[in-house]
């Protein structure tokens, strides 16, 4: 299995996945299946996600970053119970020591289950302003919503049922993430604002405010993706890769030195925390590459904690540890080999 040497990025109206008609949906599955396969990257429109919602949480965003650090830092993410909260800027470090330039703010999905408790679940660390708590969660259920459609419909492009990902996303660890990359004025320094990676989880539902992401094709080519009006961006990840045996590609991404200030919102759909993470049975293996199973949560949870400083530190002191198996940074999916692209 390998990328193609594709030079643009598939842009599908998906209006066709809400239609009665099972063939009008499995016309668009096919060519989502079409984008995920070859490219692993694509753009949709016809999602029916409001500008209004969309533009209601640019503009929180907006407000929020403007805030002094130190109001930021009263809802650092460090202080949480589940992962949620600001994220300053160098917080997170990645395979090789690389520091991106961003500082955001994440909200999960706020689960009030009391007979589980997992590390990244639970209620949401909120700032003081109901007007971003409002704004906020109104699109993250949104594009939560989205994400189930889109689950539909890759599973018609992968010949399976339509509903074959619902049982295993109920209580989702989908996290949506409010990035800010501020402009550098340094024109010599060429920090990127997130080096090359490809995504743990299924897929990303990413909403940018400017250009400036970049997607690695077959030719070791760094493309372009352009900002297309009323459209979100949408890449395979890791764990959908391994479910369908290698027949849809994570492809490993960038975010150059931006140009402008940007803001970017991915939300990262996965499935519920104990879910088995393994090729479907039935799917016949695309190439020779074979999959080790990880539990979704788990591995989510074993990368965040490799990643961000306040939990090394936790690692590091013995008052907290890696789940049973937990796997390094960037050893699993199509990160085990992109890294270092």
């Amino acid at each position: 299995m390998a990328h193609t040497h594709f030079t643009s990025i598939p842009l599908i109206d998906v209006s066709g996945l809400y239609a009665d008609d099972p063939a009008q949906r499995q016309r668009v599955a096919d060519e989502l299946g079409r984008a995920a396969r070859e490219v692993g990257f694509l753009q949709i429109t016809g999602h029916g996600i409001s500008r209004e919602l969309r533009d209601g949480l640019i503009e929180q965003a907006r407000s929020f970053f403007a805030r002094p650090l130190d109001e930021k830092m009263r809802f650092y993410i460090g202080q949480s119970s589940n992962h949620s909260g600001y994220v300053p800027e160098g917080e997170e470090q990645f395979v090789g020591g690389s520091k991106d330039l961003k500082e955001a703010y994440d909200v999960n999905y706020d689960y009030t289950e009391a007979a589980q408790v997992y590390p990244l679940l639970g209620p949401t660390q909120w700032p003081d302003s109901a007007d971003f708590k409002r704004e906020v969660s109104a699109y993250y259920r949104a594009a939560l919503a989205l994400g189930d459609t889109l689950f539909r419909g890759f599973a018609l492009a992968l010949g399976l049922a339509e509903d074959t990902f619902a049982g295993i996303t109920r209580h989702p660890t989908s996290q949506l993430r409010m990035i800010h990359y501020p402009l550098d004025p340094d024109p010599v320094a060429d920090r990127p604002g997130i080096g090359a990676h490809t995504d743990y989880e299924c897929f990303t539902i990413l909403l940018p405010t400017a250009e400036g992401l970049q997607v690695l094709n077959g030719d070791g080519q760094w493309i372009d993706v352009p900002l297309v009006e009323d459209a979100f961006v949408i890449n395979i990840g890791d764990m959908l890769e391994v479910l369908s045996n290698g027949h849809f590609v994570a492809t490993s991404h960038r975010v150059r030195k931006v140009s402008e200030e940007r803001f970017a919102f991915p939300l990262f759909c996965a499935c519920d925390y104990p879910t088995r993470i393994a090729p479907i049975a039935g799917l016949p293996a695309r190439g020779e590459r074979v999959y080790a199973p990880v539990s979704c949560g788990d591995h989510l949870f074993a990368q965040t904690a490799q990643t961000f400083r306040y939990l090394r530190e936790r690692l590091e002191d013995g008052s907290l540890k890696l789940p049973d198996g937990a796997a390094g940074l960037s050893s699993f999916g199509q990160g085990r080999r992109e890294v270092t692209a």
